[in-house]
């Protein structure tokens, strides 16, 4: 085991790729420690990506890009301004606003952050909105993104602890719209005190025509929330309907989207799909090791040790997972910490659906926290912005992301009386 830790954390903190860091130690330890054919090394990390659920990653992925190229962004932004724009405060209720229907459509921050945050960071500078507010607000709000379905770390999260995708995907929707609320009141409480106003009028007109303009996009996520809650599709066909449905957009609909630009979005796809992947199955590999070891018997043991209490078991894992989110990336921690902690979780008791909403909260607060947050880089850039001046931004809305977290560990039913209804 110290060959297995040491050789992985000493490559994580010499800046190698996650993957290879993974991959390397678990190699190091089957082949010169263990005696275990190198075959037996490939297969298992073969097997780790050979999973019908995971289809559904390459396509929620394509969806998400299609959005952001095909113009989407710009109406749904200028719906949500027309709907709540005339709040106190009120781009950054857009801005929050925004996230919620972006979130039914890509189900990644990152791609929340670097599509609508563009245009939310600029709108807000423009109407002399503190550059730092701007960004806080547009970091938190990106975070909704993974939790309100579709939601790539769920399907991840689904495959590594055989839980049902839907039931995730159905899990995740009040709790992020909880979110919505929260930050929408710290808004509210931000512009008082700071005596910002509202920014537009409200017009029953421009409601209408926003509305009209925004429809075949507002459509997506009631296509794919709506299809999988009436059984008409599973989550991985729900992606490829997504796909579908983004790509009529594009090119009927709207006209943004041309031959070239189609070609552009796929090599991205591709490549955001195969270093998706490969985590995955280096992390497998990874959380082989560690079962054939007996290290998640121990890990089990020792935090049955310290409490049988649910709640008290749940604020441990919260410490660490918040931990683990400052230094790893999402996926990886995903599909190295579910066989460690699904375990203890599932014999104190606490659903595992649950379990999974909370664990992605806690990996979404971690890309808002140095040093690996990846939406603090992508913000950085967007905004033009120090990375040390991007943490400062972001850091007072950790509070109401946090807020969150213990409201749903606390209360089971925020997580679990959707799934309940809809597949129970």
């Amino acid at each position: 085991m110290a060959v297995l830790f040491v050789v992985f954390l000493v490559a994580l903190l010499a800046g190698v790729p996650i993957f290879i860091a993974l991959g390397g130690a678990s190699l190091a330890y089957t082949h010169f420690i263990a005696g275990i054919p190198d075959f037996v090394v490939l297969h298992r990390m073969a097997g780790g990506v050979d999973s019908f659920p995971l289809i559904a990653v390459p396509f929620f992925i394509l969806a998400g890009n299609l959005m952001n190229t095909a113009g989407i962004t710009n109406r749904i932004y200028d719906f949500a301004t027309a709907a709540v724009g005339w709040l106190r405060g009120g781009l950054g209720h857009v801005n929050v606003l925004g996230s919620v229907i972006f979130a039914g459509m890509s189900g990644t921050a990152v791609a929340d952050a670097g599509g609508l945050g563009t245009i939310e960071i600029k709108a807000m500078r423009d109407h002399g909105y503190p550059d730092g507010f701007a960004v806080g607000i547009t970091a938190a709000s990106s975070t909704i993104g993974p939790i309100i379905p579709p939601s790539l770390p769920m399907v991840i999260f689904g495959v590594m602890a055989n839980v049902s995708i839907g039931q995730l995907f159905a899990a995740g929707f009040l709790p992020g719209l909880l979110m919505a609320g929260v930050m929408m009141a710290y808004v509210t409480w931000y512009a008082h005190r700071h005596g910002i106003g509202r920014d537009t009028a409200f017009r029953w007109g421009l409601l209408a025509r926003t509305f009209v303009r925004a429809v075949p996009a507002l459509l997506t996520p009631v296509i794919i929330i709506g299809g999988m809650s009436s059984g008409a599709f599973t989550p991985t066909e729900a992606a490829i309907a997504a796909c579908a449905w983004a790509l009529l957009l594009g090119v009927v609909f709207y006209r943004t989207l041309d031959f070239r630009r189609f070609y552009l979005i796929s090599v991205q796809t591709i490549e955001t799909t195969a270093s998706v992947l490969i985590i995955v199955g280096a992390a497998s590999l990874f959380g082989w090791v560690l079962t054939v070891t007996q290290v998640t018997e121990q890990v089990t043991q020792q935090l049955l040790g310290i409490t049988t209490d649910p709640l008290v078991l749940l604020l441990i894992i919260n410490l660490i997972l918040l931990v683990v989110g400052c230094f790893m990336e999402t996926i990886a921690a995903i599909s190295i910490l579910v066989p460690v902690f699904m375990p203890a979780v599932l014999k104190v008791g606490i659903d595992p659906v649950q379990f999974g909403v909370i664990m992605v909260l806690n990996l979404m607060i971690g890309l808002l926290t140095p040093p690996v947050g990846i939406v603090l880089f992508v913000l950085s850039r967007v905004a033009g912005m120090s990375f040390d001046a991007t943490v400062r931004a972001v850091l007072p809305f950790l509070v109401p992301l946090l807020i969150v977290l213990v409201l749903i560990s606390v209360f089971p039913v925020i997580t679990l009386a959707l799934p309940t209804l809809w597949y129970r």
